[in-house]
């Protein structure tokens, strides 16, 4: 039987799903995007798990871009459906409704950077880089890095990572709000982890609620988007964690919610 590309560990509410082919440092081909499609399907139906954070093995990346063995030899209609498989998956972690957090450890480049842009929140190590090399292959960005490279830090930016090919730093990608948070590398796990279990300890509906509304909001007009978020505030009266939230407010002690 053939290694898992992946590793999944549970702490707590806190699942961590980590690409695990350090010899190939982390690169995605089609078995490890499968692995990672089916690892967000579970722990989107697994009640338990209330953050996931995702990581590369080893040092020095997180995922250093899609597997280049496995896609030179790729034919027009392969390479289309190829793109499909990684955008699918991606899609998947990007409208999961529990918060992901990407934990970049290294090297974040190409297929890397993409899977980093989906997850929701990202918290990058000092010594991180990041970019979109795809056009020294003469190739472009293929799992959606073009169009979410534009949303979180607009076309100037986007034209000059995926023009150049050029990696950036930590604290560029931070300036350029691609990275959330910048932490010492050897720090990294231990502020990601404190993120996650401060979400888990959060109300799961309201997560889900704010989560819905900034994926809908993001692709509609104004308008639509405020009718939508009041649609979602007022579904929130109808749960018991909202009942929890209030009173432990106005009774001054910690909330205990129940995802219900």
């Amino acid at each position: 039987m053939s290694k898992s590309p992946l590793r999944v560990e549970d702490h707590g509410a806190v699942r961590v799903i980590t690409v695990d082919r350090p010899e190939k440092l982390n690169a995605l081909n089609s078995a490890t995007l499968d692995a990672l499609h089916l690892a967000f399907d579970d722990a989107a139906a697994t009640d338990a798990v209330r953050v996931i954070v995702l990581t590369g093995a080893g040092p020095k990346a997180f995922v250093a871009g899609a597997d280049i063995s496995e896609m030179a030899e790729l034919r027009p209609v392969e390479g289309r459906d190829f793109a499909l498989r990684g955008q699918a998956m991606m899609r998947r972690v990007e409208t999961l409704p529990k918060p992901v957090i990407a934990m970049i450890n290294g090297f974040a480049l190409g297929g890397g950077l993409e899977l980093a842009m989906c997850c929701h929140l990202r918290l990058a190590a000092d010594t991180a880089r990041l970019g979109q090399p795809e056009v020294n292959l003469g190739l472009i960005p293929g799992f959606g890095g073009t169009q979410r490279l534009l949303r979180l830090a607009g076309r100037a930016a986007t034209l000059e990572l995926c023009l150049t090919g050029a990696p950036i730093d930590a604290a560029r990608a931070r300036e350029l709000g691609i990275v959330n948070r910048i932490a010492p590398a050897a720090e990294l796990q231990a502020q990601t982890m404190a993120l996650a279990e401060q979400l888990a300890n959060a109300a799961p509906l309201a997560l889900r609620g704010v989560l819905d509304c900034v994926n809908s909001g993001g692709e509609c007009s104004i308008g639509e988007g405020l009718a939508f978020e009041a649609a979602q505030f007022g579904l929130m009266f109808a749960t018991e964690d909202m009942r929890e939230g209030t009173r432990a407010f106005l009774e001054r002690r910690k909330p205990e919610f129940k995802n219900r």
